[in-house]
């Protein structure tokens, strides 16, 4: 009986030490759980906190860079040049990566370069004659602001690794000159200046005029077969852009307006008991006061592009889509959306458009291909100064050239800015689109991410 008492105790000590271990471990289970659970609340806290740091810096260093890019526009000026030795950068939207690297290769061995299978291509200085004026004084060396100093840090011409296809003014296509990086406190800052007169204006297939209705959609239809679009998906953005067109339509050619504002006049002052009491009280009906004023083609022009930037960059288009990668590569960013201006132009400059665009501009008076395959073989040499050089330059197609002339230009006018700051892990940009013309500068519209 008494081995049997004292097995049944060692029994239940057993069971109670293993009680206390299960809720030991429980508690210490719980207890890292807590812990795990404090701690990643904490970290991303933590991490939320320096994100909206890192934002506020980055934003603030985006927003000053716009002002100042703003107020030194007047500086900017930007300069085409001849490039007859160089490859041309209008059909590299063709050319697939081992194409385009094949293309390098055949270039750097005409400079007496080789180039690696594994040349992933960059920015270089393709020496002084590309040398373009931009904005700032490129005086001012010890300046952290100034991006006209395009030898600072400027990649070694004999070096085959930064080979880029030099575009209509030296920097790489569409830019008017090369992105110039800064900093401003602990952001890093860039701004790119893009030609948007070198795009194909998404405006154009909005056009309603009867007598260039089947040469607005031809036109549209060639951009978008030349950038590999299938037909569906052609259908699919005409689909949009009739939706865009039916809450306003899109113009090219203005005349001055005017137009005639009606002012509500002020109340009347309230009569005293005095003067309402007097029989010889006279009543006579306010008159509204009318002014007249005049809108000029340019400022009509204006409110268009601003006007639909905010409908192209709206819901209504599927920008993803037009943004979707035509060519894979890690220094390429090739899609239909690149060449395609979304800010309301009106103009294709034959200097400096490829040739998909060209071919749609041309698409108005007709010989597009030959007409664009001429502009693109002269051009290299000398750019065309005005239309009239262009018709004299290519006499035979000068109807065609005729036909077309308020869908082209030689100097563009339109430009967008964008600038893009990085702080940390955060980044803040914007896009603004100016006109600019000699000295006066007008701005269009601003989107800011």
């Amino acid at each position: 009986m008494s081995q049997t008492w004292q097995y049944l105790n060692n029994r239940t000590g057993y069971n109670r030490s293993g009680v206390v271990l299960l809720v030991t471990l429980v508690l210490l289970v719980v207890l890292s759980t807590l812990a795990y659970t404090i701690s990643s609340r904490v970290a991303a806290q933590r991490h939320r906190d320096q994100y909206i740091i890192d934002y506020s810096k980055a934003r603030y260093a985006c927003d000053s860079a716009v002002k100042y890019a703003l107020a030194t526009l007047e500086d900017l000026n930007p300069q085409l040049i001849s490039r007859p030795n160089e490859p041309d950068f209008s059909d590299l939207f063709l050319l697939s990566e081992p194409d385009y690297q094949q293309l390098l290769a055949q270039w750097a061995a005409q400079l007496g370069m080789t180039v690696p299978e594994n040349n992933l291509g960059g920015i270089s200085d393709a020496g002084p004659e590309t040398r373009l004026i931009g904005i700032g004084d490129a005086n001012e060396p010890n300046d952290v602001n100034d991006f006209s100093d395009f030898d600072e840090g400027a990649a070694d011409v004999n070096d085959s690794n930064s080979l880029v296809i030099p575009g209509p003014y030296g920097a790489e296509w569409p830019l008017v000159t090369k992105p110039s990086e800064f900093e401003i406190g602990s952001a890093t800052v860039k701004i790119e200046i893009e030609d948007e007169e070198a795009k194909y204006p998404l405006g154009w297939a909005l056009l309603a005029d009867a007598a260039v209705l089947r040469e607005a959609q031809a036109s549209f239809e060639t951009f978008c077969e030349w950038m590999g679009i299938e037909a569906q998906d052609i259908d699919s953005l005409k689909e949009e852009l009739k939706a865009v067109s039916e809450i306003k339509p899109f113009k090219i050619e203005f005349s001055t307006v005017s137009v005639t504002d009606r002012t509500a006049p002020a109340p009347a002052p309230t009569p005293s008991p005095s003067t309402r009491s007097r029989a010889s009280t006279v009543r006579r009906t306010a008159r509204t006061p009318v002014t007249r004023r005049t809108i000029s083609a340019s400022d009509q022009l204006i409110r268009q592009s601003a006007e639909f930037s905010e409908l192209f960059h709206s819901s209504l288009i599927d920008r993803e889509f037009l943004a979707s990668p035509t060519v894979i590569s890690e220094t390429r960013k090739e899609s239909a959306l690149k060449y395609m201006g979304i800010w309301g132009s009106t103009k294709v400059n034959v200097n400096s458009a490829p040739r998909q665009v060209l071919e749609a501009a041309f698409t108005f008076g007709g010989d597009a291909d030959r007409v664009a395959d001429e502009i693109i073989r002269r051009r290299r040499v000398e750019p065309f100064t005005d239309i009239e050089a262009l018709k004299k330059s290519l006499f035979s197609y000068s109807d065609s050239i005729r036909k077309c002339e308020k869908y082209i230009t030689t100097v563009s006018k339109f430009f967008t800015i964008k600038v893009t700051a990085t702080s940390g892990v955060a980044k803040a940009s914007s896009v603004i689109a100016i006109t600019k013309d000699g000295k006066t500068i007008k701005r269009i519209a601003v989107i800011s991410d």
